[in-house]
């Protein structure tokens, strides 16, 4: 078990109260584990005050003892009661707040209608856009557990050929590979910030599988096993001269990486090694012009472009709603920024992580490519590595 430095901790505060001061927010308020977990190295039932100046303070309803071993702040103490919130803020030094920041992207009605009269006559702003943006923003520390991420993720992939047989069902097979995630330190949850976007380890389907759409924000959804989770393998077997997609999310410390790999046994018709091919061009071209500096939507408009030139422009990230990306960015949360998509108008920096997913969606199957990166000064590093032609077994 990791814990998160000290020096690490601090560094992260101090990029979002910069951020805090240009706007003019006082001091931020964080109860969402994702960011608790960000910001102080825990995640306990607890608030976290983050203040434009000054010492973070850590307020742990439960579990306090955990709280105070797994953290590295400097103030952790216990809170049992929700109204005291301001007066413990206040006797740290911070009385009479004007503006206070809330996650709102993430937080409760109910909850932000508590806060607000507890707070009362502070006005209360969303800090959650300064929050995302200094996330985006990868430390060496952070890419270090990425990597690590990364050789699970490893492993996995390597093991799909001891278990892909013709006539496994989607599920089986999941299972088993899932089972090797979790002897190699998986967590068994990938965490998501967006309203009601789930996702179990990932998805693994084949063939017509890979058509059934879901709610899910991704291009393929699955059928998954019932309606009430609607996504991923299902009890389709597996057969032959078929797609197989395995698109997983390998979770190290809380850390994770994207990657996807096709499989196949027997041979692919033709249309679907060829859209594949076209999958791996547009990667491969993306990853020549991907330089800090670099609009995230010029990327995006380049994939869509190229996949325009293949002929394939009505199957590119989805059939038949296509996904509007081609790239998201990822750390403690699998839909964190940068976005590669229209309208995302961030240049590119140095310790940006994403994952590239360009992929092709037919009524019959689905191809492409997926894998995580890192922003470097002259270009991308690949941090998911696996052989990147289609696997035939």
């Amino acid at each position: 078990m990791k814990f998160t430095p000290g020096e690490e901790l601090k560094l992260r505060a101090a990029r979002l109260q910069n951020l805090m001061r240009r706007e003019g927010i006082e001091g931020a308020v964080i109860v969402q584990n994702a960011d608790l977990f960000y910001f102080t190295g825990t995640v306990q039932r607890a608030h976290l005050f983050v203040p434009a100046d000054g010492k973070p303070v850590l307020m742990v309803k439960k579990s306090f003892p955990r709280a105070r071993e797994e953290s590295a702040l400097d103030e952790v103490i216990p809170l049992d009661n929700l109204r005291d919130l301001p007066g413990v803020i206040g006797a740290f030094g911070h009385k009479n707040l004007k503006v206070v920041g809330f996650e709102l992207d993430v937080l409760p009605a109910a909850m932000y209608l508590k806060y607000q009269k507890l707070f009362a006559p502070a006005e209360i702003v969303d800090v959650s856009p300064l929050i995302r943006k200094a996330r985006m923003v990868k430390s060496p520390y952070e890419v270090d557990l990425i990597r690590e991420a990364a050789g699970i993720n490893r492993t996995l992939f390597s093991r799909v050929k001891d278990f892909l047989r013709e006539g496994v069902t989607e599920a089986e097979l999941a299972g088993q590979l899932e089972a090797v995630y979790r002897r190699h330190g998986h967590q068994g949850f990938v965490r998501m910030r967006g309203f009601n976007q789930e996702i179990f380890y990932g998805h693994l389907m084949s063939g017509c599988s890979l058509a059934v759409p879901s709610f899910l924000d991704s291009p393929e959804g699955g059928p998954g096993v019932n309606p009430s989770f609607p996504q991923g393998a299902g009890f389709k077997k597996i057969g032959r001269d078929e797609p197989v997609m395995v698109d997983y999310v390998g979770v190290w410390e809380g850390y994770m990486v994207d990657q996807a790999r096709i499989f196949c046994l027997g041979r692919l018709p033709g249309r679907f090694a060829r859209a594949y091919e076209a999958a791996v061009s547009i990667q491969e071209e993306i990853k020549k012009k991907a330089r800090p500096g670099v609009l995230c939507e010029d990327l995006y408009n380049l994939a869509v472009n190229m996949a325009s030139e293949y002929g394939l422009n009505g199957h590119f990230m989805g059939y038949p709603d296509p996904a509007p990306f081609v790239g998201h960015g990822l750390g403690i949360e699998l839909d964190e920024l940068p976005v590669l998509a229209r309208g995302f108008k961030v240049p590119l920096e140095e310790g940006m992580v994403f994952a590239l997913e360009p992929k092709f969606v037919f009524p019959d199957g689905e191809v492409g490519i997926e894998n995580t990166f890192v922003v470097r000064y002259d270009g991308l590093e690949t941090l998911t590595v696996f052989d990147e032609r289609i696997q035939y077994l």
